[in-house]
């Protein structure tokens, strides 16, 4: 195979890509590249520098680590070496056209004799990446007569990084650009060289890569440029050698963000704070308390931040875990992690710069001290990534950080020094009540020999700990069984709590050594000082207990908007999401804040139910009917069309779906119309179903041409999430017309997008022809059939619910499981109106046109 640029040349015009034309190296290297690509289909291009120029196969459905697994992989133009660092948009219409990402890249030794395993058609070689390793195969597949393409397999190797089958697949764990950290959606829409995660992309990783053979690689054998930030030029900076730790600035907690162009606002982050400090090679992760924290995070981490292209530094910044599907970081993620010893999903978001290369930076302003970080950050890739921030009013950062559930934003002087301990030029607001609280005692699970089920909660008013109620959600059942074994061993005998507790508090408790610190997100607090709806977050081991006071006004109780319920649950500590820590308890709690924005969408129709009566990871089954046990205040509502078989399911009120949460439900799928018109439907639902290899921006496109066809037929159209893969767009109508007039006419608009766009579009039921494509689903629009109910949850990894989103709020954020029953909440006190405010009022009728159509149908 002569390796040669001329076909890869005639492909691409240059003056409209911005790939590189580039050229054959003189010498050749041992470097390799994954790029992810979404071009007609989304697949990964898998190039080996060979002779010069990468060597290209086009592999269809990516790497697998399952040993023997066999992925196409067809053999595409030889690309020069520059390409292996091309990140960003191929322009519509060109070759190729579409978004590509790093995906991976490191080095590659074959075994044995590279050219001989080429001509044979079995090339053999390890892999040295940043996440594939080991060996690996290459084998040509002998092709058909005339056959243009020359089809190979690639196949992973049986050896320590393999896994087994059925194992989590590393291009849904890991799906981001190892040098920018972007997704393959985040490039749609942004300006070359440009990214959102980032800021400016300049030259590629400054850090000289290393073969396998350990030597370093010379120039023509990268493209690697670029010195790092002269820290001499800063005005401030101090020459001095690199301190062992510097106590953090601490942002003082303020109800709103300050106003003003001094201020720049930055998403406060939920996870570790530490402080990484880089010597000659060697790094440090140090805790606020200056604790050495390295060894916790795993060596992926810390290679990361040795690849930084600087001598000696000192970065402030942030450890966090963000959970797949597009979600927020996870304080209970990052906690779960550390518990179980996983440490491929740790991100480190640096976000000050205090020490680089001999100069202390302390005197510098913010936004320089920013400025020379976003730098040495932007071209790392990885697990490293740079805490942007916001220019605009505070109030709308804040505002828009609450709409997506996240924690909160802290607004920063951009011409301060740094300082350490609390600071007024660092300030905190908060879109919910988080705080910590010291651990006075716990109560045992009522599911779980050896887990705890609650625990008893306090916080410091002098030298008196005063108690603040328990919390029983939030635990997964890992990290509820470790809780257990560690406060056993802290059990004393007399109460720790200054206050005397009542016979109810008092009820299973045991009481342990004041020492232990949790952090609990919660809704308020009752008039009686106790927290009200709490949920576990995790255990901050880096804050002392003494340290712990009530924060915020004293005495004053937030006036609770949850409903009453008569419903006693039982085994309320049972986990319905043992992965997530979310228990029965927590449920019930989600729907007591969600109750006044659900209830329209599940009173009084018929239902169809979701029972998981051993949680997300046991036994599901769907119920329609009475179930043994049935509580009262669950009904049950004859079909007047089928009035001999069993009655269906109904709810009226709180207590109804309260009932429900007993039950296990754990989703709710209502029925297109109400119980007191049957025939009557009032509502449109088409579900957009996407396929593999579908990207979530094609998903949200598809359904602004939804939105289209229905407000062209005179109707409004709102969108929600699924809190499955895809979205939902749901229109009200007026009853009048009866189903099958309803189903023909969502039928039309299937059929006329899958006629209209084949390419993108299906609407039809059958999986063998939804790859790479969307099932525009129709058939919840007929008699019987149901669809998840706004704000429902879903039984489903990360406890997600279906979410109600303005048009505008639809964005490469917000994914389809994005929000769940922990930020869900959050969002919805957020906004001034219901995100689908006006939604019943917009009713309208399905024009008399297409009934007429319908009824000839029939």
């Amino acid at each position: 195979m002569p390796a040669t640029l001329q076909a890869y040349r005639q492909k691409r015009d240059f003056n409209l890509t911005s790939e590189p034309k580039g050229r054959k190296a003189p010498v050749s290297g041992d470097s390799f590249v994954i790029q992810k690509h979404a071009a007609r289909r989304l697949h990964y291009d898998f190039r080996l520098e060979m002779n010069g120029v990468l060597m290209s196969w086009a592999v269809t459905r990516g790497p697998s680590l399952t040993p023997g697994e066999k992925r196409l992989a067809v053999h595409v133009e030889d690309h020069p070496l520059e390409y292996g660092d091309f990140e960003g948009t191929i322009p519509k219409g060109e070759y190729g056209g579409g978004a590509v990402i790093v995906w991976d890249r490191g080095v590659w030794k074959p075994v044995g004799d590279a050219a001989r395993g080429l001509s044979k058609g079995h090339l053999e070689f390890e892999l040295y990446g940043e996440k594939l390793g080991g060996r690996w195969h290459l084998v040509r597949i002998r092709g058909k007569p005339a056959e243009k393409r020359e089809n190979w397999l690639l196949i992973k190797g049986d050896d320590e990084v393999a896994r087994a089958a059925g194992s989590p697949d590393i291009l849904a764990e890991q799906p981001r650009s190892v040098k920018t950290g972007r997704d393959i959606a985040e490039l749609a829409g942004e300006a070359p060289g440009w990214s959102s995660k980032t800021g400016r992309i300049s030259a590629p990783d400054q850090a000289k890569p290393v073969s396998a053979d350990g030597k370093t690689k010379s120039r023509a054998q990268s493209a690697v440029t670029s010195a790092s930030p002269n820290p001499a030029t800063m005005k401030g900076a101090r020459k001095a050698p690199l301190p062992a730790f510097l106590e953090p600035a601490l942002a003082s907690p303020v109800a709103s963000p300050p106003a003003g162009e001094r201020w720049i606002h930055e998403i406060k982050f939920d996870g570790y704070r530490l402080q990484a400090r880089l010597e000659a090679g060697r790094v440090k992760l140090l805790t606020r308390s200056g604790l050495d924290w390295t060894k916790k995070f795993g060596k992926s981490l810390i290679a990361d931040l040795q690849r930084l292209p600087v001598g000696t530094a000192l970065i402030d910044g942030e450890v966090v875990v963000e959970p797949a599907g597009g979600g927020a970081s996870d304080f209970g993620a990052l906690q779960a992690d550390l518990s179980e010893g996983r440490t491929d999903r740790f991100v480190y978001y640096a976000f000050d710069l205090l020490y680089l290369d001999g100069y202390e930076l302390n005197n510098v302003p913010l936004a320089a001290r920013k400025g020379v970080l976003r730098e040495l950050i932007a071209s790392s890739g990885g697990a490293i990534r740079f805490s942007d921030h916001f220019q605009e009013s505070g109030a709308v950062v804040l505002r828009h950080a609450c709409r997506l559930g996240l924690e909160g934003v802290v607004s920063k002087l951009r011409d301060a020094p740094y300082r350490g301990g609390r600071v007024q030029a660092w300030v905190k607001s908060k879109c919910l009540s988080r705080q910590e609280f010291v651990i006075g005692g716990f109560t045992p699970s009522s599911t779980s020999r050896r887990a705890v089920g609650s625990l008893a909660l306090g916080f410091y008013d002098g030298d008196r700990l005063r108690h603040a109620g328990r919390v029983g959600t939030g635990f997964t059942a890992s990290v509820a069984e470790s809780l257990f074994a560690k406060l056993e061993r802290m059990r004393i005998a007399e109460s720790p709590f200054a206050n005397r507790l009542t016979a109810a508090e008092l009820k299973q408790l045991r009481f342990v050594r004041p020492d232990a610190v949790a952090e609990v997100e919660f809704r308020g607090w009752t008039s009686d000082g106790n927290l009200r709806h709490a949920s576990f977050r995790g255990l901050r081991e880096d804050k002392s207990a003494r340290d712990i006071v009530r924060e915020g006004p004293v005495g004053q109780a937030e006036k609770a908007r949850a409903p009453r319920t008569t419903i006693t649950l039982t085994h309320a500590d049972r986990l319905y999401w043992p992965d997530d820590g979310v228990t029965k308890q927590g449920l019930a709690d989600y729907y007591a804040e969600i109750w006044p924005f659900i209830a329209p969408f599940i009173i009084d129709r018929p239902l169809a139910l979701l029972r998981c009566p051993e949680g997300v990871n046991g036994q599901t089954f769907f119920q329609k009917h009475a179930w043994k046990g049935l509580n009262a205040h669950i009904k049950l509502v004859p079909d007047p069309a089928k009035k001999h078989e069993e009655p269906l399911i109904s709810i009226g009120d709180f207590d109804g779906l309260i009932a429900l949460v007993q039950a296990a439900v754990l989703e709710i799928h209502p029925w297109g119309s109400t119980i007191a018109a049957w025939e009557q439907p009032d509502t449109i639902i088409m579900d957009l179903d996407p396929g593999e290899g579908v990207s979530w921006r094609d998903v949200i496109a598809a359904s602004g041409e939804v939105r289209q066809r229905l407000e062209h037929a005179g109707l409004a159209a709102f969108v929600k999430t699924s809190g499955g893969k895809g979205l939902h767009v749901v229109s009200p109508i007026k009853p009048g017309a009866d189903w099958n007039a309803v189903k023909s006419f969502t039928k039309d608009i299937a059929d006329s997008m899958a006629s209209d766009s084949p390419q993108r579009y299906v609407s039809t039921i059958t999986k063998s022809k939804r790859h790479g494509k969307i099932l525009v689903d129709y058939l919840r629009n007929q008699r019987g059939m149901t669809a998840v109910a706004a704000y429902s949850t879903r039984a489903r990894p990360g406890a997600p619910v279906s979410m109600p989103l303005a048009w505008t709020e639809l964005s490469d954020d917000v994914g389809p499981g994005y929000f769940n029953v922990s930020n869900a909440p959050t969002r919805m006190n957020a906004l001034n109106a219901a995100p689908w405010e006006g939604y019943r009022e917009a009713a309208a009728p399905i024009p008399q046109k297409l009934r007429k159509t319908a009824a000839r149908r029939r």
